[in-house]
């Protein structure tokens, strides 16, 4: 159970890359309303009433405001410190069962991951979807990022090992994809 619980914390603090508020809330929700996962102290505190209803309303502010012009560009400077700090809440929250994990190296580990994915995102997918598309493109990119970041904090809780692996070859796939567009520059 270990091994699934660092998966699942892998799998949200990735979607936190994508949305800082998106997975803080299903780990809110789940945890308040199934026994899908257990947060212990401190973190048992993402399950009240008070934190589910402001991170209601964050997740409201962030899906707005990533899809206004110019405004969503402010919203990406803003989250570069609140997606990885997200990433790392989820990411300690999620292994806090686990003894064996200290909880400096998940917090460390839930800032890579969600810093990463949030470091993709902002500078090589959003700047070639604007350049490709004038801008018209960051309404539907960012409803979309709204949507996977929502699927994967779903399905790291239910299915964490299934996660990685999306995960993993959606990584792959845009790395290939940039890959091949250089080589067509070349």
């Amino acid at each position: 159970m270990d091994f699934l619980n660092i998966l699942s914390a892998f799998g949200l603090s990735a979607s936190a890359g994508l949305n800082a508020y998106i997975p803080l809330l299903v780990v809110s929700l789940l945890a308040r309303f199934t026994d899908l996962i257990t947060l212990n102290k401190p973190w048992d505190a993402l399950a009240s009433w008070w934190t589910i209803g402001v991170l209601i309303v964050l997740v409201l502010v962030e899906f707005f405001a990533d899809k206004v012009p110019a405004v969503n560009h402010i919203n990406d400077i803003i989250q570069t410190l609140v997606r990885p700090t997200a990433g790392a809440i989820v990411f300690a929250a999620s292994v806090s069962t686990i003894t064996e994990i200290k909880p400096v190296l998940a917090i460390i580990a839930g800032i890579l991951v969600a810093g990463g994915v949030h470091t993709v995102k902002s500078v090589a997918v959003r700047p070639a979807v604007t350049a490709a598309t004038a801008g018209a493109g960051n309404v539907p990119v960012s409803f979309l990022e709204d949507v996977v970041s929502t699927a994967v904090s779903v399905l790291a809780v239910a299915i964490p090992a299934i996660v990685v692996v999306v995960i993993i070859l959606g990584v792959a796939f845009i790395i290939d994809r940039q890959m091949v567009k250089s080589r067509k520059r070349v």
